[in-house]
C-alpha cells in the first residue's frame, strides 16, 4: 500500500519516495511508490501531474490497492527518488475544489438541493445539482461563499472512527461506512471527499458564479475559484475593453451601446429588405418574356428576394427561371422555379449541368453550383432543362 501523503498535507509539493515497482503498460511506464503527494483522479478532479527523478509524471490512478504514477521513462526499483508536483496546478485546483464545498455546502443547507455531479476542467469546473435554482439564489449563494472566504475558516479533513461517524451528518454522492474521509467547514459543510483541500477559506480567494442552465430536472452551474476567478475577470475586462473602443463608449455603457448598435443594425437589414424588393420588381418587370429558359445572376439578393424573384421570373417564361447569387471563385446559391417542368425530376440532370447539389419540390429546387457563370449560362441557354 502506498501510503497517501496528500491525506493530510495537502500543501506537501515536494517529497522523497522509494520506487516499488517499475512496469510497461499500455499506456507508458508505471511507477508504484511507497509514498505519494500525487493526488490520483478521481471525485470529478483530475491527477497531479509532475516529475519523479528525472520522468515526467503524466497521470496518476488509483487501481484495485494500488496508486499507478505513469510516466514518460522507466526508472529502478528500489531507488530513492525526488519527487515534485506541479504546484501551480495543484493549488488551483484546491482552490476550486475547496470554493465547490463552499458552494455545495451553501446550496444543500439553505435550499435542500444536493451535489449529483461535480467535474473540474481547465478553466472552469461544472457542478450538477438536484433540484432547480434561480439565477437570484445563486448570486445569495455566490455572497454567502465569498463571507465565507472573507471568514478565513479552517478545513479540516480527518478519517472519522465509525462510531463518530455514525454520529454524523454529513454530504456523500456514496453509501459508505469504511476508510471514509471527510472534509469539514464549520457552519459551511461537511462532505465525503477524498481530494487535498486548501488549509482554510482564506485561501480559496474568491468564489464567482459564472453561469447556470437547467440539467435533467435540476440544476448545472458552471464556476471558478482563486487564481483561476482572476484570469476569467481579467479575460473579461479585456474584452470589454476592446468592445469600448470599437464602440466609442465609456466600459460601463457597453451594454446600451450594443444595444443602440443592434437596433440600428435591424433598422438596416429591413431597409436592406425593402430595397432587395424594390430591386426584384424592377428587375422582374425589365424582363422580356420568353418562351424558353431565364437566368439571372446577382451579387446582393439574401435568399428571401431571390425566392421572390424566381417566383415573379416564373410567370415570364415557358421553361425555368433560374437565379444565380454569388461568384466564379466561391461558387453559387441557387433557386429555379418553373410552372411548366417537373423540377424534382429534372434535379439530378441540371445539377450535372451547372455542377450542383440540390433538391426540392416539382415547382422549385435550390442547392448550390460550382460551375463559372458562364458554362451555367450556356447550359440553360442551350434549353436542356
Amino acid at each position: 500500500m502506498t501510503e497517501k501523503l496528500y491525506d493530510f498535507d495537502s500543501g506537501l509539493f515536494q517529497f522523497h519516495a522509494r520506487i516499488l515497482d517499475c512496469r510497461k503498460t499500455e499506456k507508458g511506464w508505471a511507477l508504484l511508490l511507497d509514498r505519494t503527494a500525487f493526488f490520483p483522479e478521481g471525485g470529478g478532479q483530475p491527477a497531479d501531474t509532475g516529475w519523479i527523478g528525472a520522468a515526467r509524471v503524466l497521470d496518476v490512478q488509483e487501481e484495485g490497492a494500488e496508486i499507478l504514477h505513469y510516466v514518460d521513462a522507466p526508472l529502478t526499483p528500489g531507488e530513492t527518488a525526488s519527487c515534485r508536483l506541479e504546484e501551480e496546478q495543484r493549488l488551483r485546483r484546491m482552490q476550486n475544489h475547496s470554493g465547490e464545498h463552499v458552494i455545495s455546502g451553501l446550496i444543500h443547507s439553505l435550499y435542500g438541493w444536493d451535489n449529483v455531479g461535480f467535474h473540474m476542467g481547465e478553466s472552469c469546473m461544472t457542478m450538477d445539482y438536484s433540484g432547480e435554482l434561480s439565477w437570484g439564489e445563486l448570486m445569495n449563494v455566490e455572497t454567502l461563499a465569498n463571507r465565507a472566504v472573507r471568514a478565513d475558516l479552517p478545513v479540516r479533513a480527518w478519517y472519522p472512527e465509525a462510531e463518530e461517524l455514525a454520529a454524523l451528518c454529513y454530504r456523500s454522492k456514496l453509501d459508505l461506512t469504511e476508510k471514509l474521509r471527510l472534509v469539514e467547514i464549520p457552519g459551511i459543510d461537511l462532505c465525503a471527499c477524498c481530494a487535498p483541500h486548501v488549509a482554510s477559506t482564506g485561501r480559496i480567494g474568491a468564489v464567482k458564479i459564472l453561469t447556470a442552465e437547467r440539467h435533467r430536472g435540476g440544476t448545472r452551474i458552471t464556476a471558478v475559484c482563486g487564481m483561476d476567478a482572476m484570469e476569467d475577470y481579467r479575460r473579461r475586462q479585456d474584452s470589454v475593453a476592446a468592445i469600448s473602443a470599437l464602440l466609442s463608449a465609456r466600459r460601463e455603457e457597453v451594454a446600451p451601446a450594443v444595444e443602440r448598435l443592434l437596433a440600428e443594425r435591424d433598422r438596416l437589414k429591413e431597409r436592406a429588405a425593402e430595397l432587395s424588393l424594390a430591386l426584384v420588381r424592377q428587375l422582374a418587370e425589365s424582363t422580356t418574356p420568353t418562351q424558353g429558359n431565364l437566368c439571372v445572376f446577382d451579387r446582393v439578393l439574401d435568399e428571401v428576394a431571390q425566392r421572390e424573384l424566381v417566383n415573379r421570373l416564373m410567370e415570364r417564361c415557358d421553361g425555368v427561371a433560374a437565379v444565380f447569387s454569388g461568384n466564379d471563385e466561391e461558387g453559387y446559391r441557387y433557386i429555379i422555379g418553373s410552372l411548366h417542368t417537373d423540377l424534382r425530376a429534372r434535379a439530378r440532370d441540371i445539377n450535372a449541368g451547372i455542377g450542383g447539389k440540390g433538391g426540392g419540390s416539382a415547382s422549385m429546387i435550390q442547392g448550390r453550383a460550382s460551375f463559372s457563370a458562364a458554362a451555367i449560362r450556356a447550359y440553360l441557354d442551350g434549353g436542356e432543362v
